[in-house]
């Protein structure tokens, strides 16, 4: 019982780290931060230049819609792209920074491990994406008055169960082939864009990808917050769209954590859990 109810504390020395390392690196931070500001502007001007592209007359409700549509996609794809980012790159961090035979070798259960390092990117990829819509913001009229706050947020929330099991899973690469595995994880990320609406409805996608993307956590995550914050849908309603990104963690979370522990047994057997190249 008292090791168990250690844990939490354990988890926690692994948030703290994250956080140490974010001001560690507080300018790749910024530069995240403006990256992420720019290509969602961007993303957003190309909205607001349809009527010009398209040669239609403009219509300012038809616009606010499209800006708000996309921006959606935008940022939430960035929130989710950083939860699994940073899980991804677990492994690749201990090499770089060096610590990667102390946090295998320390006496902590590898789900505490995992769950506070989850944690703490979760922390890192909502700071982000608040600035960047508060920026976004400054320069862009956002219309948030049909929007419900509370659905958006459990759609989020849920896509980020969802995305922690992913990329989990995706941190096995790194483990199981040390020169090549981290780009793997970038392919799987890229995969899921690809398919997932994020700019656009998966409906213009060819009939193969289409059913490739009902099985993205993403599609229903994207597509359930911009039902919530365009037209204002609540839970009750968006519950066709929730389930499946439900489901999706609750498969992908515990096959990751399976997945990352047979890697890493595997990479400490074959000698290349220390190996960077």
């Amino acid at each position: 019982m008292t090791e168990l109810a250690s844990q939490p504390r354990l988890a926690y020395a692994f948030v703290e780290r994250q956080v140490a390392l974010m001001r560690r690196y507080w300018l790749w931070e910024l530069v995240w931060v403006v990256y992420s500001i720019t290509t969602s502007l961007a993303v957003a001007y190309i909205a607001l230049a349809e009527p010009i592209i398209s040669g239609e007359p403009a219509d300012p409700a038809k616009t606010a819609r499209f800006v708000l549509y996309l921006l959606v996609g935008t940022i939430a794809w960035r929130f989710l792209g950083i939860v699994f980012e940073d899980i991804a790159e677990i492994i690749a961090w201990e090499r770089w920074e060096g610590t990667i035979e102390q946090t295998f070798m320390a006496p902590v259960p590898r789900v505490t491990h995992l769950v506070g390092m989850a944690v703490g990117t979760v922390i890192r990829a909502a700071v982000i994406s608040v600035a960047v819509l508060f920026a976004v913001m400054l320069f862009i009229p956002v219309d948030l008055s049909h929007a419900n706050a509370l659905s958006a947020v459990a759609l989020l929330g849920v896509g980020t169960l969802a995305f922690i099991g992913l990329g989990i899973a995706s941190a096995c690469f790194p483990l199981l082939w040390t020169e090549k595995g981290l780009q793997m994880s970038y392919i799987v990320q890229a995969l899921v864009l690809l398919v997932s609406g994020v700019y656009y409805p998966t409906s213009v996608l060819p009939g193969w990808l289409q059913a490739v993307s009902t099985i993205s956590p993403a599609t229903y995550v994207i597509e359930g917050m911009r039902r919530a914050l365009l037209d204002g849908h609540d839970v009750a309603m968006l519950w066709p769209l929730i389930w499946p990104a439900l489901l999706a963690g609750a498969v992908s979370i515990p096959l990751g954590l399976r997945l990352f522990v047979m890697a890493e047994r595997f990479a400490k057997r074959t000698g290349r859990l220390k190996r960077s190249g």
